[in-house]
């Protein structure tokens, strides 16, 4: 089976395309800020972007027509269970809408669709940033105002489990793991039986601090900054997400920075850092208490997993009591993207339909 697999990012298009899980070749195209700004949102990119990939498969000498599906990135849909989506015209009008939130992600299916019209291929998303699996009693926030919301690096979560199922032996609807992606935001789930049941919200204020997110402030704190009179709306928004962790105690978002100024002796560098570490392994030891202990493994995966000196042995200092832990470094979003198509395409998995 072949399949082209399509990762739009705010500033880049990355495209692979795969033989069954084998990866042929990947381009990533970069978007200056020159090349963006005459648009006026996402969607008014879409034409662009599928141009330029087209372009670039054709340059490469690859026959379009040996196309077998498209799967481009779930972008911001209603919450969804998790698995791979037929793209179909429900979901296409709510990512051009913009119903639930504007970001590169909803790219993923329309290009996608464009693709596999003009070739009669299917045309999916798989495991979108959305997916809400969450019991119910993880939930309740603590006021009836306020719902927790289930927004993770599904995707690439998803994927991570099912490799570490596979070393286990298992497969991942057998499994109970906490999973833990370390990235620009940091999420950490609880998947039991094939679904994330708990999970910090990765996005606007939940669970750890990470490179440039805040993380779970201290409420009555966050509540007289809101109203001081010295920050706006915008202000606290960025105060939360762009503009916290790492970045507002260190200047920098880069971890390989930080552990620069660790090695050159910088004791503040190394408090914040090992600080972050502390959250990360604190998140990791609730799940494990609501997963009642039973914990198969803790895996890991995201670019600061590639830390070797400092953050993966101060995490494990913490939490190897509670299970094994696997690492893999970096994201695997392509593959799994490949994956979710190939599972459907040889029925070994049903395809699931949207509906708004």
């Amino acid at each position: 089976m072949q399949i082209l697999a399509i990762n739009p990012g705010s500033t880049s298009t990355k495209f692979s395309i795969f033989n069954n899980d084998k990866e042929l070749f990947e381009v990533v195209i970069r978007h200056s800020s020159e090349d963006l700004a005459q648009y006026n949102n996402i969607i008014e990119q879409n034409e662009f972007r599928f141009k330029l990939i087209r372009e670039e498969i054709l340059a490469k000498g690859y026959e379009l027509n040996s196309l077998d599906a498209v799967v481009g990135r779930g972008g911001l849909l209603h919450p969804l269970e998790g698995g791979t989506y037929l793209v179909n015209q429900d979901m296409i009008d709510d990512l051009k809408s913009g119903n639930y939130g504007e970001h590169a992600s909803n790219l993923g299916g329309l290009i996608a669709d464009q693709f596999a019209k003009e070739l009669g291929v299917p045309a999916y998303i798989v495991d979108p940033v959305v997916v809400d699996e969450m019991e119910s009693i993880a939930k309740i926030s603590g006021h009836p105002l306020f719902e927790r919301k289930s927004i993770l690096h599904a995707l690439n979560q998803k994927a991570v489990a099912r490799l570490a199922a596979e070393k286990l032996g298992k497969r991942y609807r057998e499994t109970n793991m906490i999973v833990v992606h370390l990235g620009g935001g940091i999420s950490i789930g609880l998947h039991a039986k094939g679904k994330v049941i708990d999970v910090n919200n990765a996005l606007d204020g939940e669970g750890p601090f990470t490179p440039e997110r805040s993380g779970s402030l201290p409420a009555g704190g966050l509540v007289d900054l809101c109203f001081s009179g010295d920050y706006t709306h915008e202000d606290i928004k960025k105060l939360i997400k762009g503009q916290g962790g790492l970045v507002a105690y260190l200047g920098t978002n880069d971890g390989r920075d930080i552990v620069k100024m660790i090695d050159s002796g910088d004791i503040k560098a190394l408090s914040i850092y090992k600080a972050m570490a502390y959250q990360i392994g604190k998140e990791i030891g609730a799940l494990a208490a609501a997963a009642g202990g039973e914990v198969d493994a803790i895996v890991i995966s995201g670019g600061l997993a590639y830390d070797k000196d400092y953050l993966m042995p101060w995490i494990s200092e913490m939490v190897s009591s509670i299970a094994p832990i696997i690492v893999f470094p970096g994201e695997k979003e392509m593959q799994a993207l490949a994956a979710g198509a190939l599972r459907v395409l040889k029925e070994e998995e049903g395809v699931k339909h949207y509906k708004k």
